[in-house]
């Protein structure tokens, strides 16, 4: 598992570097800034409509893995809570076993 979350990871971060970059080439780009930002938009349009079933399933599968944990998550609390009642109930009944002399 922890050899696909750095994998997750790497991919994400590649994607970041192509994105910045070719933002980065393109506002440095020798021409007008209009023009730069026209190049920039439809470089932005063109990327997400070709991406977008990848971006899609990355997007189900990062909310696929926030549910798994919030279950789990969810079931260790549950068993944490479960876990301090039934020490409780221990005491309380060592509490009542207990035979106090008060004289």
């Amino acid at each position: 598992m922890c050899k696909e979350k750095s994998s997750i990871g790497f991919g994400m971060g590649l994607i970041a570097g192509v994105i910045g970059g070719i933002i980065a080439g393109i506002l440095y780009a020798p021409k007008p800034g209009a023009e730069s930002r026209e190049i920039l938009k439809n470089s932005i349009c063109e990327f997400i409509e070709k991406n977008s079933p990848a971006i899609s399933e990355a997007k189900k599968n990062a909310i696929e893995s926030v549910d798994l944990l919030r279950y789990k998550l969810e079931r260790q609390y549950k068993k944490i809570n479960d876990k301090l009642k039934s020490m409780r109930m221990q005491k309380a009944k060592q509490l009542e076993t207990t035979d106090y002399d008060f004289n």
